[in-house]
């Protein structure tokens, strides 16, 4: 068995800074982190290659010092790092990241795709989908589980108010939530033996320049903001219904409910 799995290194959401000019995150200097979600993916990835002696491959797109989580990833137990990096990816959104993450992968030889359901730095839960959909792959989102038996894979997904079961041939892509298991701890052997990432570039991958980065990014930030509070507050005690009427006549005054 052959497993790809997608990650991506975000910013520590308490220390995000945006540029002001582009609208995009900027990362230097700030703290990051393997998404959770994804390191979830790494995990599930990890135990099938333990039931089944699979073959893991990272591919992680991003700058030069996302090297740093493919190194942590391949500390937990991963065969292969690559890494997708050139300015011509800079500034990508979903769309754009999807179609170069699908360039990359058809390089490579896989029975199950497995990356996080969403990314804490966009939370769109877009790449998973639009990458199945690039390669023409039965996808399932929302994994709690995934299983194997005799070339099938059994994948439980959570739904709003049940959980379902669905039987996929391979090869297929998996998108899974960070509650599905508890990543393990980087094995010290790895850590002293870590290999660095193999890093490609887009000579590597077959693409339409106009597919990359900014310039093939169809949607764009428009602006951004900081959120701010009133602190003008204040404290009212009063009985159960004294404070449903308060409320009622509050809304009215502010016009959010009609007489």
């Amino acid at each position: 068995m052959k497993i790809i799995v997608c990650i991506k290194q975000v910013p520590d959401t308490t220390e995000i800074k945006i540029d002001p000019v582009t609208n995009t995150l900027k990362r230097d200097g700030v703290p990051s982190i393997i998404n959770p979600d994804d390191k979830a993916a790494l995990e599930a990835a990890l135990v099938l290659k333990e039931k089944f002696d699979a073959h893991v491959t990272v591919l992680c797109m991003g700058p030069p010092q996302a090297e740093k989580a493919l190194g942590e990833a391949f500390a937990m137990g991963a065969d292969r790092t690559i890494l997708l990096s050139g300015r011509e990816f800079a500034g990508a959104d979903t769309l754009a990241t999807s179609r170069t993450l699908a360039a990359a992968i058809r390089n490579l030889e896989y029975d199950i795709i497995i990356g996080g359901r969403q990314a804490i730095d966009g939370d769109t839960a877009q790449v998973g989908p639009q990458l199945a959909e690039h390669l023409g792959l039965p996808q399932v989102t929302y994994a709690t589980d995934i299983s194997y038996k005799k070339g099938v894979f059994t994948v439980v997904r959570q739904m709003e108010d049940r959980l379902q079961t669905v039987e996929v041939e391979g090869p297929l892509l998996v998108t899974v939530l960070s509650a599905m298991n508890k990543p393990r701890y980087m094995n010290v052997g790895r850590i002293v033996k870590v290999q660095k990432p193999e890093v490609w570039g887009v000579a590597d991958i077959e693409i339409p320049p106009e597919h990359l980065g900014l310039k093939g990014s169809p949607t764009k930030v428009a602006a951004t903001f900081t959120k701010s509070y009133n602190t003008d507050k204040k404290v009212i005690e009063v009985d159960a219904a004294s404070a449903a009427d308060l409320i009622i006549e509050t809304l009215k005054a502010k016009h959010l409910i009609k007489e």
